[in-house]
């Protein structure tokens, strides 16, 4: 018997993702960095598509600047992050590289405790050279040895000496840049006139130096709250408004798009716009649910989340999980008490609606608390968290802890000697 090869039609269906579905998806779980080499790799293909830098008009500032260029000083910036001893911990850890002398160490420590949660001093140097019955230049040598430790900004006194001491790290610290930092004012109102004729330099070198000073952190002291997102431009804006909390895209953070209808490849341009216009809607739209449902966290902080599921949220807002979980991969917003992921703001319930996450910085805020040379352990800390339906284990406090960086108690004892 032998074998025959026979040819036959059949038909069979398969899911397949369009170009179009797949460019979507992408950009649906795209941050604004990530949306921007998107767009550049479109503009490069397709000549009726360009890409335009928005320079910031006058009073226009990045978001996690709001507050901190109006004054410079610390008390406005001091709230706007929730305070937990990660900062602390961070300082404390790095205190023995200084090499110090046994004599500085009290000052070391008294500059330790007067630091805010933005990063910058909270006392006068004086009130503290007071206190401790030292020179104010003794606390002053102190201070600067204390300004080496990272992320370069920390202990500053001004918004000033923040960015100068990022400037200095970032080695782009020259007379150009003195004389911008000098004058805050006119960077803040983009008189830029002003500023070129002060530094003597050309106006495009401004704008330079000025998209240079946009890229340091003046609340360097932020990074450290267990919702804040690494230092980058946020995807979203929530401010308190007439009608209450409102959420908008941060412009600043795109490039404007254009479209010439008249260029080759302008049909692909506009489905390029379209897809865009999409991805920042479906953004805004799941945003504003979950901050709506966060409403006491953007009053109060971190502490007051309640608990969310991807699960609920897309319920809510009409959408598969998947769709959500894409939006929120690499989003984050700014918000008054410091740029928050998206994802961070999801947490399973531990008991009368309270969030994991709001349970971690109450556990950030007990600790800070704690009394010199007596922490608590943590079967103490699970006994002082669970309250008003909430029981929390030992194992799960001691989970939390490691999560925040804060070392065991022991090693917090010998800390604080």
């Amino acid at each position: 018997m032998k074998s025959r090869n026979r040819i036959g039609v059949t038909q069979t269906q398969r899911l397949a993702l369009s170009v179009g579905l797949q460019a979507s998806l992408r950009l649906l779980r795209s941050d604004a960095a990530g949306l921007i080499r998107y767009l550049e790799e479109q503009a490069a293909e397709t000549p009726a598509l360009s890409l335009r830098t928005v320079l910031p008009a006058a009073g226009d500032w990045l978001p996690r600047w709001s507050g901190a260029l109006p004054n410079s000083g610390p008390d406005e910036a001091a709230g706007l992050a929730s305070h937990g001893p990660s900062l602390v911990s961070h300082v404390m850890q790095a205190l023995p590289g200084l090499d110090l002398a046994p004599a500085d160490g009290p000052i070391a420590l008294a500059l330790i405790e007067a630091l805010e949660p933005s990063g910058w001093l909270g006392r006068p140097l004086s009130a503290i050279a007071t206190e401790l019955r030292r020179s104010e230049d003794t606390v002053a040598r102190v201070l600067a040895r204390l300004q080496q430790i990272d992320p370069p900004g920390l202990f500053a006194r001004s918004l000033a000496e923040c960015l100068s001491l990022q400037a200095q790290e970032a080695g782009v610290m020259d007379a150009t840049m003195a004389v911008m930092l000098s004058r805050l004012d006119l960077v803040a109102s983009g008189d830029w006139g002003s500023l070129s004729a002060l530094a003597a330099a050309p106006e495009d070198e401004i704008r330079r130096r000025f998209r240079l000073i946009r890229s340091f952190n003046p609340k360097p002291g932020t990074a450290f709250c267990a919702l804040a997102s690494p230092l980058r431009e946020p995807d979203l804006i929530v401010r308190q408004g007439q009608n209450g909390w409102e959420v908008s895209l941060n412009h600043s953070a795109l490039p404007a798009l254009v479209v010439d209808p008249e260029a080759a490849g302008a049909s692909h341009a506009r489905d390029v716009l379209r897809l865009v216009e999409n991805r920042n809607s479906t953004l805004l739209r799941v945003a504003r649910a979950i901050l709506a449902h966060q409403r006491a966290a953007l009053d109060r902080g971190p502490a007051a989340l309640r608990a969310l599921t991807m699960q609920s949220l897309a319920a809510s807002v009409d959408l598969h999980k998947s769709t959500v979980s894409r939006v929120v991969a690499g989003a984050s917003v700014d918000t008054p008490h410091g740029t928050w992921w998206l994802r961070a703001l999801f947490s399973p319930d531990m008991g009368a609606e309270t969030a994991a996450a709001a349970l971690r910085s109450r556990l950030a805020q007990v600790v800070a608390a704690e009394p010199p040379g007596a922490p608590l352990s943590d079967e103490a800390l699970a006994a002082a968290l669970s309250t008003d339906g909430v029981t929390l284990a030992r194992r799960t406090v001691a989970k939390y802890r490691q999560a925040l960086r804060i070392p065991p108690a022991h090693q917090r004892r010998q800390s604080a000697l």
